[in-house]
């Protein structure tokens, strides 16, 4: 009789719409091949840590493709750094020590830039690791798109859409503050797709004057509203200043005294930025005169239904992981290369950011039609 391969799941980090799609594809393809077995852990690495299973059968999968967030639970916890029993302790041997228990041939982890991460450690203990990449900020390098940035850019659009009637009725500036700390891809995507007249990202510093110099010029033309979508990670230019120079110190830094007060100081940077957006709309109204009002859409941007997008790409990962499974390929992320998809080395994800690139077709696509990005 041939060998059944027993394969272990979990998803890691934030909720994203289409995870339970991607679960669905790996455990519809493994189950249907008649020689693989799921074993589902709860709540991300917790779940292997402490051996939280929970049956994942055809029932199970049943009915799952349209609902949003996971059926597996989600949590951030970190293998190496984990809280147990108050303490913080390093649970990567006893996350290893699960995996041979239940002689797992192979760890499924869909995840965004930690999950990747965390991944990358256990497969230093000797783990068949294997990644999909899943966060709504579309931020996992070397993939042209991860699960849940699809479902989320629609509903960043529909907000702004729904924001224009506002802003025209009242003739106001209406900030639409978006996901995106570090990239701004949701900002940008949602930004040009809902005729947005300036758009903030973290990878172009902004100038609140030329900000509000854009503003004016709409009002002289008489048109005496403008929408500003802006990414939660977008800094005025002095801002990102300090921040660069600090991540400087703090990659330079040599010794451990040197590293913590590094991280103190971009800790406290970070504080710092927070509120950022409601202190732009009070510049913006001293600058322009017009009344500023801010939306911060927040979580409703990780929730609900997926889009037929983020199924379909969900789907295709989850099925290419398991024939990459069935080859004996390990230590790879499942990426999405144009309509295909491609097994990149989880070595190369793993600590890279994939950023807006300042001159990219989005970017250039949306000055051409007149949108103001505050440089």
């Amino acid at each position: 009789m041939k060998k059944i391969k027993r394969i272990g799941i979990i998803t890691a980090g934030g909720d994203s719409p289409g995870l339970n799609a991607a679960i669905r594809g790996v455990g519809k393809a493994a189950l249907s091949h008649g020689d693989m077995e799921i074993v589902a852990f709860r709540d991300g690495y917790r779940g292997l840590a402490e051996d939280l299973r929970m049956r994942l059968d055809k029932k199970a999968l049943a009915g799952i493709l349209t609902v949003g967030g996971t059926i597996l639970g989600t949590s951030r916890d970190k293998p190496h750094r984990m809280e147990i029993n108050g303490e913080l302790r390093d649970m990567t041997d006893a996350i290893a020590a699960t995996y041979k228990r239940h002689k797992l041939h192979a760890l499924v982890c869909i995840g965004g830039g930690g999950t990747h991460k965390n991944a990358l450690r256990l497969m230093e203990k000797g783990l068949n690791i294997i990644t999909l990449p899943k966060t709504i900020d579309n931020d996992v390098a070397l993939t042209d798109s991860t699960i849940g940035f699809d479902t989320a850019l629609g509903i960043a659009t529909e907000a702004i859409d729904r924001l224009h009637s506002t802003a025209h009725s009242h003739h106001r500036i209406v900030i639409a503050e978006i996901m995106g700390h570090r990239a701004g891809w949701l900002a940008l995507g949602a930004g040009i797709a809902g005729g947005a007249d300036v758009i903030l990202i973290p990878e172009i510093p902004y100038d609140v004057r030329k900000i509000a110099s854009a503003i004016r010029r709409r009002s002289q033309h008489g048109t005496n509203f403008s929408i500003v979508a802006v990414a939660e990670g977008a800094m005025p230019v002095e801002d990102a200043a300090e921040f660069a120079a600090a991540k400087r110190r703090k990659d330079n830094a040599k010794t451990r005294d040197a590293k913590k007060r590094a991280k103190a100081e971009l800790a406290a940077l970070d504080a710092r930025h927070a509120g950022s957006t409601m202190r732009l709309a009070k510049h913006l109204e001293e600058l322009t005169h017009l009344e500023a009002r801010v939306s911060i859409l927040g979580y409703v941007q990780r929730g609900g239904t997926p889009s037929a997008g983020d199924r379909l790409l969900a789907t295709r990962l989850g099925t290419k992981c398991v024939e990459l499974i069935q080859e004996g390929v390990f230590g790879v992320m499942v990426a999405a290369r144009g309509e295909d998809t491609k097994p990149v080395p989880i070595a190369e994800v793993a600590g890279n950011l994939k950023t807006v690139p300042t001159d990219h077709s989005w970017i250039e696509s949306a000055r051409r039609v007149g949108t103001s990005f505050g440089n």
